[in-house]
């Protein structure tokens, strides 16, 4: 396996609660481990499926260093609304023993300005030089991280080495034609579930961030397994990956929308995974057309992947 941490398919964990709704670091462990062990490369936490926002700064870095302190591969999401807070995470991860950072942008107080982007950016990277760091780019955070800017920070920071793209189609092919094409050592993550295929074959992208994959990490890992062979000319991995895509598409998609902690959380539910029923402010729920919705898709996607799975096995 390659030593970059950002490699291979990584699951952005979300946080189970407590019936306080605390977050119940026992649960975290629990579930990262298991990803672990299904085959992902590492976790990240605290990203937007992790809830950020929802959490204090210490609830955040106790679970960063609970996941740590159990063994567990940990990229630490830096989001916070103030830089100082965000410099505190980044330097909490490189104490505690975390193994990266994904680096999101300066949000609200002159969120759009280039200038204070770069002084964010730069001062998390600062705080943790040995941390190999992406930056997280998505629309959703209402700033576009452009190729100057990028490698303006990767010329003073080095351990700037990629790039997580949850943007759509032409967002990736951005980063692959302007950031990664331009040097070969950037590593492109893929960060939307919806754009798998087209990120690693069309894009070059060497790792995927799913949420999704929190439910379904065989699935997931079979989907970024065939991608891979077929960004290498597999004709016949092609077509099996864009069939296991498709097939995945409306469960993807949730990944899009400003539900889909809402929606993935449910979906571990049907797991079993009951530790994931409550979320941190008691009016965040799936409506009940909602839950249907979710239970016949997943019902539809798992049945399918059954016969299907021995149908490419065969």
């Amino acid at each position: 396996m390659s030593d970059n941490i950002f490699t291979g398919t990584i699951p952005a964990l979300m946080t189970p609660c407590k019936a306080d709704r605390t977050p119940d670091y026992d649960a975290l462990v629990k579930k990262g481990r298991e990803l672990i062990d299904a085959g992902m490369s590492a976790v990240v936490y605290c990203g937007s499926m992790g809830d950020w926002p929802l959490l204090t700064a210490a609830q955040r870095q106790e679970g960063v260093a609970r996941l740590v302190a159990a063994g567990v591969p940990t990229i630490v999401g830096t989001g916070a609304v103030n830089s100082k807070e965000a410099v505190s995470h980044a330097a909490h991860a490189a104490q505690v023993g975390a193994h990266g950072l994904m680096v999101i942008p300066r949000l609200l107080s002159r969120g759009s300005s280039p200038a204070a982007q770069k002084a964010h950016f730069s001062a998390i990277l600062a705080a943790a030089p040995k941390l190999p760091a992406v930056i997280y780019n998505s629309p959703y955070y209402g700033f576009a991280t452009r190729a100057d800017l990028f490698f303006g920070l990767r010329a003073q920071h080095p351990n700037l080495i990629g790039f997580k793209e949850f943007g759509g189609a032409a967002d990736l092919r951005y980063a692959a034609e302007h950031i990664t094409s331009q040097d070969h050592n950037v590593t492109l993550m893929v960060g939307v579930d919806t754009q798998v295929f087209h990120g690693f074959v069309n894009c070059g992208a060497t790792g995927a961030i799913t949420g999704i994959g929190n439910a379904l990490p065989r699935e997931v890992l079979h989907l970024v397994s065939l991608s891979r062979k077929a960004a290498a000319g597999d004709a016949v991995a092609r077509r099996q990956a864009r069939e296991l895509e498709a097939a995945l598409l409306v469960l993807s998609s949730f990944d899009e929308g400003t539900d889909l902690v809402l929606f993935y959380k449910y979906l571990m539910v049907l797991n079993g995974d009951q530790e994931y029923t409550l979320h941190f402010n008691e009016t965040d729920a799936l409506s009940a057309s909602q839950r249907r919705y979710a239970e016949t898709q997943y019902a539809l996607f798992r049945s399918w992947y059954a016969n299907w799975s021995k149908e490419v096995a065969a």
